[in-house]
């Protein structure tokens, strides 16, 4: 009974103030779509970016250990240890099938796959290119790079003596799907192969370059028998890819590199973005606890009289605390109902303006289900601690003197 006394004061007291609490809640309502909305985008359009960048890569690469050149004076002792970069000598990673299967137990790593890569000429006819053979085992690479998501024509069934090309290659070589290219190792073997499937990897330089065949033929042509040039891993978790690829450094003495290295630049832009996205959302924050308090110690203010009134009539200060609270309660979860709803309506826009520049879809107007909830306590929190001052001033109230006044 009491409870229900309370509300119907803090709602009376809000229709009142119509004005005033249109714009709180316009104030409130804008707050919660801004959180949700920004952190929304930012999220998709960093997975969006990620998955664009690393979808054609491992997560890992682990290759051989670079050599390193030891001086000595003439007492023996050591100088330096300089590293000799390998120049145009491919060197193979010793015993590499024991570090795929270590690789392969290793709890985070979600495919293994050796590669046999080195550079070489793809020709036909008159026309000659350099590009580099990448010599794989089908079903494992196609576990680290889902290759059949940019085949344009044909398909990635890569056979003794079959290739799949890049469309920027097979366009430069004035071939098509079904032709044969040559492809000339360095040493001068040449190897016929069949092209059977052509893809495009939304990046003009891989389209250009990349030509594979299976493992063995590449091993044979890039004088690496049984051997292979590197071991590209994927994981489960992303952003977990450093400390594995330090983890494995340490246990086989490769040199082991995540694309958190390797795309430095990119992960600095994501952290960036995410630090501002978090200064967004407390200045958003603080800016509404402050809209919601001004406008109930106004209201305080304003209604003195019926406090005091109340108060005379016998109603308890936690009585009228509650009243006040139950308004920033109310500001709090209303506007965070109407700030979800504005939130998905400006994804929706967005989504359908902005494009990407060969018009794929950037992303998609989806709602995360624990941003919604969070944003929502948030609000709902912030509009009961907001009111929590002004609700404190107008329970200490006298009632003789708020009368009077």
């Amino acid at each position: 009974m009491s409870l229900a006394f309370e509300w119907l004061l803090a709602i009376r007291f809000l229709k009142e103030g119509r004005m005033q609490s249109w714009l709180i809640l316009a104030g409130v309502t804008g707050g919660v779509a801004i959180i949700i909305f920004l952190t929304q985008l930012i999220n998709q359009l960093q997975g969006t970016i990620i998955d664009r960048v690393l979808s054609s890569q491992a997560h890992i690469v682990m290759r051989p250990a670079e050599e390193a050149v030891l001086r000595f004076d003439q007492a023996d002792t050591l100088t330096a240890a300089l590293i000799q970069q390998r120049g145009q000598r491919l060197r193979s990673i010793d015993q590499w099938e024991s570090f795929a299967q270590l690789a392969r137990t290793t709890p985070g790593i979600k495919a293994v796959s050796p590669l046999a890569t080195g550079p070489v000429f793809a020709r036909n006819n008159l026309a000659s290119k350099s590009v580099v053979l990448m010599g794989i085992v089908p079903e494992d690479y196609l576990n680290v790079v889902n290759m059949n998501r940019y085949l344009v024509k044909g398909r990635f069934d890569i056979g003794s003596e079959q290739t799949v090309i890049g469309t920027e290659l097979a366009k430069d070589l004035g071939v098509n799907l079904g032709d044969r290219i040559q492809v000339v190792s360095e040493s001068g073997v040449v190897q016929n192969l069949t092209i059977v499937g052509l893809f495009d990897i939304n990046n003009k330089d891989l389209n250009k370059r990349w030509v594979f065949t299976q493992l063995r033929l590449a091993q044979s042509l890039l004088n690496i028998p049984g051997g292979v040039s590197s071991i590209d891993l994927t994981v489960h978790d992303l952003f977990g890819a450093k400390l594995l690829a330090q983890r494995l450094s340490k246990q086989t003495g490769l040199l082991v590199e995540s694309w958190m290295e390797t795309n430095s630049g990119l992960l600095n832009a994501l952290s960036n973005q995410t630090v501002t996205n978090n200064l967004i959302r407390v200045f958003v924050v603080i800016i509404v606890a402050l809209g919601i308090a001004s406008v109930l110690v106004v209201s305080v203010v304003q209604k003195q009289k019926e406090i005091g009134i109340l108060r005379a009539m016998g109603a308890t200060q936690q009585q009228v605390l509650r009243i006040f609270l139950m308004q920033g309660a109310i500001f709090g979860s209303l506007g965070s109902l109407m700030g979800v709803s504005l939130a998905f309506a400006l994804l929706t826009l967005f989504a359908s303006i902005y494009k990407a520049p060969n018009g794929s879809i950037m992303f998609t107007a989806q709602l995360d289900p624990n941003l919604v909830v969070m944003a929502s306590i948030v609000a709902l929190l912030v509009g009961i601690l907001a009111a929590l001052l002004p609700a404190r001033r107008a329970a200490r109230m006298d009632p003789v003197q708020a009368i009077r006044s």
